[in-house]
């Protein structure tokens, strides 16, 4: 097999995809087959932009999470190229290498649709970082968080940090159960600074800020080390989606 850069891999890619939904109600074995081919380009792409991580620049990486409770699944494309299928709601993609620093062009699309965006957002990706893309808030008022990821960590400790997303949430505190505040008065859309730890078994509540109110218990967190790690609050505080928190490794 041949080597290729990133754009190409990602425009073999995109043409294995285009055949795959082409037959896909015609002959449903080719459609199969084509779409194996695209998540092997797709691979081989992320492969070649993690190998490319060795130049002088570093290529921005970027990762998308859909965190619009009521916002159906979606296609990302990345200026004007699809790059993620049907991501669904609480769904967080791999990260991706972008290619070059620069600005691009991120739109989202109800999955299966092209006729009008969701949203479309433009942002400057710069070299050796890693990025978060959050879509967020209600459908209808829905918009892009671009976060800025750190996963470096002093050998042998670990961190933490907390992402409020929850459209209807109040201001909130997250403390350790029974005990004392760790982050205080996070507003919706606000993301904390990394916690230094050592490595440890965490039992963490959210509660309203300035109170003992706990409206979310996180899950019992096992804080391993050399890791670094985000917590993201989503759902509605009042409705269904419900308040959840959900943990994530930020590699």
């Amino acid at each position: 097999m041949a080597n290729y850069s990133f754009d190409q891999y990602i425009k073999k890619a995109m043409k294995y995809d285009f055949l795959s939904n082409y037959y896909k109600y015609s002959d449903p074995s080719r459609h199969i087959a084509y779409y194996e081919k695209h998540l092997y380009y797709v691979q081989q792409a992320i492969l070649a932009g993690k190998n490319a991580q060795g130049s002088r620049i570093a290529k921005p990486m970027a990762r998308i999470f859909h965190a619009s409770p009521d916002a159906p699944s979606v296609d990302i494309y990345l200026n004007g190229r699809r790059i993620i299928r049907n991501l669904t709601y609480k769904q967080e993609t791999d990260y991706l290498p972008l290619g070059d620093p620069g600005r691009y062009t991120i739109s989202i699309y109800p999955a299966g649709q092209t006729e009008k965006p969701l949203l479309t957002k433009s942002f400057t990706f710069e070299g050796n970082q890693k990025y978060t893309v959050a879509a967020v808030n209600n459908l209808n008022q829905l918009e892009l968080l671009f976060i800025y990821d750190d996963s470096k960590v002093p050998d042998g400790e670990t961190k933490m940090r907390f992402i409020h997303l929850s459209p209807d949430a109040p201001a909130v505190d997250i403390a350790a159960r029974g005990g004392d505040v760790i982050f205080s008065d996070v507003t919706f859309k606000e993301i904390t600074k990394y916690l230094g730890l050592s490595p440890m078994f965490v039992q963490l509540d959210v509660r309203i800020a300035g109170t003992d109110d706990v409206v979310l218990s996180i899950p019992p967190l096992s804080l391993r080390p050399n890791r670094a790690y985000t917590v993201y609050a989503v759902g509605y505080a009042q409705g269904n989606p419900a308040l959840e928190a959900l943990i994530s490794q930020d590699r």
